[in-house]
């Protein structure tokens, strides 16, 4: 049986629980985020609409099992817009892209279909802005993720990439009175305050976003790992290697007091040594994971006798995000009669 933790009183109970037994606390939220859920019924809806092939520039979101589904069912993931035959269908990942990809893919006549999250959307806008302010814009975030080079796309000439604290004393700017940090949207939220902290050591000035950068599913399942993790033996992370937000996951577990915490991408990876001697287990997964595979870890679990779960719950999640707009179903008109 399930039941709900309420945040008064969690630690009073140790890592064997209540009762000595074994059991799983199971994180909340975990699992799609919005910006997820949009992208990949995105690509869904353009398949219904337009029929395989239905081509996508790198991975839609960070999860293998999303790709690999997406993939039996026609969807041809491409590193570059040259990848993809003239005229045909283009979504752009959830990850966002530079406005140099856009080009080329109108070079090509290619009908794309944008589904960036609108989070990332949001940090664009910001980038762009503080470009035609002549700022100087330092962005916190990992060199080479998809996330990171649409954002640093739109304003490359001031745009400068720190990818975390040990990074900062390389940081130059022009003048110490114009600059501001924006950050990749999946981060630590700690690591990410870090490098904020000493980019400031360095430049007193600088101003922070207008807005919260690191987004609120990000920071949700964090806080929601740090909340049971010190109570854990071992925490599983349910989320793909390339996915940030999972990687970060594993690493929050540790710093939080989890004896153990390891990333899977199905039940069939958890080592069953992993669970040797072990009383708690936390279970959560990043923002790009389907439920399906956090349900596939607990039913493993279960056969090793950790049946008893416990929803250790943070917050409550209820944001949507609208479709891209030629997706969205039509209206129909409807004609009242009238009678006189």
């Amino acid at each position: 049986m399930s039941a709900s933790v309420d945040a008064v009183g969690r630690n009073a109970v140790g890592r064997d629980g209540a009762g000595g037994g074994k059991r799983v606390l199971l994180a909340e939220p975990r699992g799609y985020c919005a910006g997820v859920d949009r992208a990949v019924e995105t690509v869904e809806r353009a398949l219904e609409k337009h029929g395989a092939p239905v081509y996508v520039r790198k991975e839609i979101v960070h999860n293998r099992h999303v790709v690999d589904t997406l993939t039996e069912r026609g969807v041809v993931f491409v590193d570059e817009t040259d990848e993809v035959p003239e005229g045909a269908i283009l979504v752009f990942s959830a990850h966002g892209v530079s406005p140099a990809v856009r080009d080329s893919a109108d070079e090509r006549s290619l009908h794309t279909i944008d589904a960036t999250c609108p989070l990332v959307t949001k940090v664009h806008q910001e980038a762009k802005r503080f470009a035609r302010g002549d700022y100087d814009i330092l962005l916190i975030g990992h060199d080479g993720h998809e996330e990171v080079e649409g954002t640093a796309g739109e304003a490359p000439e001031h745009v400068q990439l720190v990818s975390g604290p040990e990074a900062v004393g390389s940081v130059t700017v022009r003048d110490e009175d114009k600059v501001i940090w924006i950050s990749q949207t999946t981060l630590s939220v700690d690591e990410t305050m870090e490098t904020v902290r000493k980019l400031r050591e360095r430049f007193p000035k600088l101003q922070d976003p207008p807005s919260d950068d690191i987004c609120y599913a990000t920071q949700n399942r964090q806080v929601a790992v740090k909340e049971m993790a010190p109570r854990c033996d071992l925490v599983i992370v349910v989320g793909s290697r390339n996915s940030s937000n999972s990687v970060r996951l594993v690493e929050v577990a540790l710093q939080a007091g989890a004896r153990a915490a390891h990333l899977v991408d199905y039940a069939r990876e958890v080592d069953p040594a992993w669970l040797e001697g072990v009383a708690t287990v936390g279970v959560t997964s990043g923002a790009s994971v389907p439920e399906v595979l956090v349900r596939g870890v607990l039913d493993l679990l279960s056969e090793h006798g950790f049946g008893d779960i416990e929803t250790v719950r943070t917050a409550q999640e209820s944001l949507v995000f609208s479709l891209p707009r030629e997706l969205r179903p039509s209206r129909m008109l409807k004609v009242a009669d009238v009678t006189s």
